[in-house]
């Protein structure tokens, strides 16, 4: 199965129809989402509670017709809990795999902030690697597997903020806002007469794709021409953050390549053959913002890590 850039946008178009039956006012994170998913990376979302952040990974789930997967994190959660175990058949006389529920197309870490680091260690093998490791077996994952993880930032009792180590294997990181007034609106308005759970198919949100669809569509970005201008000014902006006089951290070549093969994923949604340095503006903040540290004087002043890699992006030259 093969498909022209044309046919990508025209499936992203589909994806994005189905979505808004259930989500009022979030095109700018499906678009993320979009990005993501064509560029195999994955997603960490940080929003108050209530904001939709489980719901919107559902419905994408379900406008995919891929597998989902939900982990509610919490403190005494275990790896065997996400992975899976070998347990004894007394009938067979045999150890058998019990999976886990991290064996899905889409993984909802919900909370993954909640649990902590040795049970949050158990998702870096499949998020690199897209395998797991059980009694010294390896077991693959689906192909399409993806995780979009959720914190809440208003809290900070009874949470363990990810390594730095996780931290970079999420392509992006988006903050989800409050809706605007008028989606609010629209949200009460549809959801207020409504009882019990909410689910993705009861509003009419339908699978328009598969995970060979999916896959042929990642496929296509090989169509999508990344100059040597566009490479430079990645290059650029990436050891721009490595002498920043704000930051003691900057960002690895592992953020160059990411940031670089997220704008191919946007150029084709956008159904272009080749990368402009708007591709690369539009995702630098959320490629960036959690793989840099602010240095203790910036922290004093408060500085704005979103408004310093704006900044950055302003400061160094584009290709024309």
């Amino acid at each position: 199965m093969t498909m022209s850039l044309s046919d990508v946008r025209s499936l992203a178009d589909a994806i994005r129809a189905e979505i808004a039956k259930a989500i009022v006012g979030q095109d700018g994170m499906v678009d993320m989402l979009l990005v993501a998913l064509l560029s195999e990376g994955h997603v960490l979302m940080e929003g108050p509670p209530g904001t939709a952040k489980t719901f919107l990974a559902n419905a994408f789930a379900t406008a995919l017709g891929l597998d989902f997967g939900r982990i509610q994190f919490t403190p005494d959660l275990l790896p065997g809990d996400i992975l899976g175990s070998n347990l004894f058949n007394f009938q067979t006389s045999q150890f058998t795999l019990t999976r886990g529920p991290i064996f899905c197309d889409l993984l909802l870490a919900d909370e993954i902030n909640r649990t902590p680091p040795k049970t949050q260690a158990a998702l870096l093998e499949a998020m690199q690697e897209r395998r797991v490791t059980l009694d010294g077996e390896t077991h693959r994952l689906p192909d399409r597997f993806m995780v979009v993880a959720t914190q809440n930032p208003i809290e900070n009792q009874g949470v363990y903020p990810l390594p730095e180590a996780q931290l970079d294997r999420f392509l992006f990181k988006l903050l989800v806002p409050y809706p605007a007034e008028e989606d609010e609106a629209r949200i009460v308005a549809t959801y207020g007469q409504r009882s019990g759970p909410q689910r993705p198919a009861d509003l009419g949100v339908a699978a328009v794709t598969n995970a060979a669809g999916i896959g042929a569509a990642s496929s296509a970005l090989a169509q999508v021409t990344v100059t040597d201008e566009i490479t430079r000014y990645v290059v650029r902006l990436i050891r721009a953050t490595r002498d920043h006089a704000e930051l003691t951290v900057g960002a690895s070549p592992r953020a160059a390549v990411l940031l670089a093969g997220a704008a191919r994923a946007r150029a084709a949604l956008e159904g272009r053959d080749y990368v402009i340095p708007d591709d690369v503006k539009a995702l630098a903040v959320p490629v960036l913002r959690h793989r840099l540290t602010l240095s203790p004087a910036a922290e004093i002043e408060g500085r704005d890590m979103e408004a310093l890699v704006a900044d950055l992006v302003e400061s160094t030259e584009a290709p024309r």
